[in-house]
């Protein structure tokens, strides 16, 4: 008995002395066993304790790597397989890029949102991107066929473009489309809260649109429904206004103009009219205007 635990102690590591070497904490490694992420060598029946291969602290200084730029352990996960599996490592290093480019993305972002909300507290939010110009159209009623989805404000653009992708497919079996695709707020869409949020694409023909929501309505929450005639206090913005936060000042824009204006109310939940092509537009080209439905 004594030359087997001399044997496992010459060949693997104790938790403890994993944890030094690796330079992750005990509890950290029990977390990561459950995950998958790193699962001891060897687990002893009788007592629980887990034993390590020195071989495994390559691994284990990569996952604490990762984690010190907060990639969430799912990504680590598919970063860790995808290198023991490409001994090249360039699709763990692929996935890493694409992590970045996410977390990029994400600061610049934030960034914006720093400086927006500098200027609001110092009472100047709307004059930061510019002055925006409200008018007013009538809009008739429409047959708009939808797509509707809890989203949050990171995942909102994705689902826009793919939702308006799908809408405008389905229309021309439908007679076409007939109206600039928009989509409605029905409640606050930010980092906490997921709206819901819809997605429209006026139709020629109600029927057609019925029959193919009644087909393909599953598993895009699709609906036809037909959009009441209204008047919209608008403001036109660029592709590169459209991004958060410079759009929250256009809706703020518009939301000042509204109360400004004595006897005019709300009449309707907010939205964003996609009038041109956006692959087409450069970032300064107007593809979009910032509404609400007023009576």
């Amino acid at each position: 008995m004594e030359d087997v635990v001399d044997a496992v102690d010459e060949e693997l590591l104790t938790i403890g002395a994993f944890a030094a070497r690796s330079r992750l904490s005990a509890k950290a490694l029990r977390l990561y066993d459950r995950l998958g992420l790193l699962a001891p060598a060897h687990v002893d029946e009788v007592t629980g304790y887990r034993y390590y291969r020195a071989g495994q602290v390559e691994r284990a200084r990569l996952v604490a790597l990762l984690r010190q730029l907060d990639m969430p352990l799912a990504r680590i996960a598919e970063v860790v397989e995808a290198a023991d599996a490409d001994p090249d490592g360039e699709t763990a290093a692929g996935l890493l890029a694409a992590y970045w480019a996410d977390v990029e993305r994400r600061v610049a972002g934030q960034r914006t949102l720093a400086a927006y909300l500098r200027g609001r507290l110092s009472g100047g939010s709307t004059e930061m991107y510019g002055t925006f110009a409200v008018e007013t159209v009538e809009v008739p009623a429409q047959v708009v066929i939808t797509e509707k989805r809890h989203t949050l404000a990171d995942e909102l653009p994705a689902w826009i473009g793919a939702s308006l992708g799908r809408l405008e497919a389905a229309a021309r079996e439908c007679g076409g489309v007939t109206g600039a695709p928009f989509v409605v707020y029905h409640a606050e869409v930010s980092m906490e809260s997921d709206g819901p949020a819809e997605a429209c694409v006026p139709v020629a023909d109600e029927a057609a649109a019925r029959a193919w929501a009644e087909r393909h309505g599953r598993p895009w929450e699709t609906s036809v429904r037909v959009e009441p005639a209204c008047t919209l206090a608008y403001t036109r913005i660029s592709r590169a206004q459209v991004a958060h936060p410079q759009i929250l000042a256009a809706f703020e824009a518009v939301e000042r103009w509204v109360a400004g204006r004595e006897g005019l109310a709300y009449d309707g939940p907010c939205r964003e009219v996609y009038f041109a092509d956006w692959d087409a537009a450069g970032p300064e080209d107007p593809v979009c205007d910032v509404a609400f439905p007023v009576r």
